[in-house]
């Protein structure tokens, strides 16, 4: 990428192309692997904040960052309408999804599913911080499917489906969360272009995932907005508007030395130093020993040779 080498971004570019698609990819592509429906049947919704983080770290997240600040140069006005088209498709697909959730979770054992999930999550962040460490590990959605298999229970089918209205507006709400986000950083396009520090608030959105991953395994036991608030100072401490602000400087000055550039005028042959050698006759040192004896062009005789030599 132009600005930021952001892992996940990059490999997906690599498959559906730049800009627009690149940025539709990157937000939908936790309801096309899974990651969104694991995070509703594991109950990341449920919790008070859970909206906001999963909508602000699933669907929003570095990678939608990266992708608007790094390659959509167009104008806020042109960039907008896509956003908005992209969230009239997030938003019902998230809904159906989670329409789907109370009957998927009938024949899952929770227990053993919301491990998965909690891996998924883990999986993601380290994708995120690293490319390196991404190629050796498996796809959210081959972690998912084993999550699915390992969990499966028969017994349990309940074929009748089976709707929860709260649950629904909820996903809806989280989607929707994910577009506003996206439509706030292309707003402020011009102005974060240059200031944010889009690779630090990639590494500081992977430790943002990995908190949300410990709450879904309820591993760390507290309901405040930890990942929230990490994300948050994340936000903070990647935002330098002096760095906006020095390239700027910096051609003003090299404009400013071009202007002021002295012209220089060749001396012409004769108004050259008198004091200077002849050209292409090599100067030596008094003292000095030139074993060609061509420097000053004197004679090889003892009788000629300079009294202190």
């Amino acid at each position: 990428m132009s600005v930021s080498r952001h892992p996940v971004a990059l490999s997906i570019e690599q498959q559906v192309g730049k800009s627009t698609r690149l940025l539709a990819t990157v937000m939908a592509l936790p309801l096309i692997d899974g990651i969104f429906p694991a995070l509703v049947l594991a109950g990341a919704l449920t919790y008070p904040f859970g909206i906001l983080e999963t909508g602000l770290l699933v669907f929003g997240g570095s990678a939608t960052v990266a992708v608007i600040l790094a390659e959509m140069d167009d104008s806020p006005r042109e960039i907008v309408p896509p956003i908005l088209f992209l969230g009239l498709v997030l938003v019902p697909v998230a809904a159906l999804e989670a329409a789907l959730a109370p009957t998927i979770e009938s024949m899952l054992d929770m227990a053993t599913f919301q491990r998965f999930a909690g891996l998924v999550i883990v999986a993601v962040a380290a994708k995120t911080a690293s490319a390196t460490v991404g190629e050796y590990l498996p796809r959210p959605a081959v972690i998912i499917g084993l999550g699915l298999v390992a969990s499966f229970q028969p017994a349990g089918l309940d074929v009748a489906l089976t709707t929860d209205p709260v649950l629904i507006a909820k996903a809806a709400a989280t989607a929707g969360v994910g577009v506003a986000f996206a439509l706030a950083v292309a707003l402020a396009g011009p102005q974060l272009r240059g200031a944010v520090d889009i690779d630090r608030f990639r590494f500081g959105s992977s430790v943002a995932l990995g908190m949300l991953a410990l709450s879904v395994l309820e591993l760390m036991p507290t309901e405040a907005p930890v990942a929230l608030g990490v994300l948050v100072v994340t936000a903070v401490f990647s935002f330098d508007p002096d760095a906006a602000a020095a390239p700027a400087a910096a051609d003003e000055s090299d404009d400013d030395a071009d202007d002021a550039e002295p012209d220089v005028e060749a001396d012409s042959p004769g108004e050259s130093d008198p004091a200077a050698p002849a050209s292409g006759v090599p100067t030596v040192a008094d003292g000095g020993d030139d074993s060609d004896g061509d420097a000053y062009r004197y004679p090889r005789s003892e009788d000629s040779r300079l009294p202190w030599l």
